[in-house]
């Protein structure tokens, strides 16, 4: 097995939580600075060395191939595995791509978040352990948000061992985040139907574990993480990346007002912000037509 792996970027979400911006764009197609997000990953598996990657689809598709279209421009070649009518999940939606996978092995991420945890450094853990699975995992962001992964070697960066089970986030066994980011060999889902829904954490992983003791490893990086899941925490990411000096996150292809007022606002490409508004704390769609003086604070429109 040698590096770079392709990767899967798993992007078919419904984005319920973000409604209702996730009425008009799929998450990964939503924009987090000057590019959608779903770009922003790519990028950042471009430059971990990935040349080939696969995006699976579902809710509003054409939002995500639009932004992404071959990957050229974000540094890798992109193709797509389309999941109708219904979403197959975290294992389903793997399996059902399956067949665009070369080699015994493949990357897969997040395509709602952003997270740093060093690739090349999880493929050589997988390698050098012999794991079926191994997730890279990181110190909770949030006590009590996420759900936990109890590992063997402890929760402190560094850590690394067998996963020994998965836990909700009201549990007060000490466990580590799990952003997403993992290496799987293709042997973990070959033998799962197709087109039939399928989670990994909740059904692939516990029976594989118990099967399998130590097939599902995890090490604990040292990471940053950036969650999209509500409308307040993509205004919160948006900021924190990409904030100018007043304070908001205007797209190049937007239309402000020269005279309209903005603080911690976030504006989408082709939206238009009339004379006269004073707007605080709005991600601006450019769905809604906003009249010249509208007064708007901590909403979308």
């Amino acid at each position: 097995m040698r590096w770079p792996l392709p990767a899967l970027v798993l992007t078919a979400g419904l984005g319920t939580r973000l409604r209702p911006l996730s009425d008009y764009r799929a998450k990964p197609a939503m924009p987090v600075g000057r590019e959608a997000l779903a770009c922003r990953i790519l990028r950042q598996l471009a430059e971990g060395g990935i040349g080939d990657a696969v995006l699976n689809l579902h809710h509003l598709p054409h939002t995500i191939t639009r932004e992404v279209g071959d990957g050229s421009h974000c540094g890798l070649r992109v193709r797509y595995s389309w999941e109708q009518p219904r979403v197959l999940g975290s294992a389903g939606g793997p399996r059902h791509a399956l067949p665009l996978f070369d080699g015994e092995a493949l990357v897969i991420v997040n395509g709602d978040t952003l997270c740093d945890i060093p690739l090349r450094a999880l493929f050589a853990a997988h390698v050098d352990s012999g794991a079926k699975v191994t997730l890279g995992l990181m110190p909770h962001p949030h006590a009590g948000r996420y759900g936990g992964v109890v590992l063997a070697g402890g929760t402190n960066p560094g850590a690394r061992g067998a996963v020994q089970g998965f836990v909700p986030r009201t549990s007060t066994v000490p466990s580590v985040h799990f952003p997403g980011i993992q290496i799987l060999d293709r042997s973990v889902l070959a033998d799962l139907p197709d087109d039939t829904p399928a989670e990994s954490v909740l059904e692939v992983y516990p029976r594989l574990m118990a099967m399998q003791p130590g097939s599902v490893q995890g090490v604990v990086f040292d990471a940053r993480f950036d969650d999209v899941g509500t409308v307040e925490d993509y205004r919160r990411t948006c900021l924190s990346l990409a904030a100018d000096a007043d304070g908001n996150v205007i797209d190049p292809r937007a239309t402000v007002a020269s005279d309209a007022r903005l603080r911690g606002c976030i504006v989408w490409p082709g939206a238009t912000v009339p004379p006269g508004c004073d707007l605080d704390d709005v991600v601006v769609s450019g769905r809604v037509s906003m009249a010249p003086g509208t007064r708007l604070s901590n909403t979308t429109a």
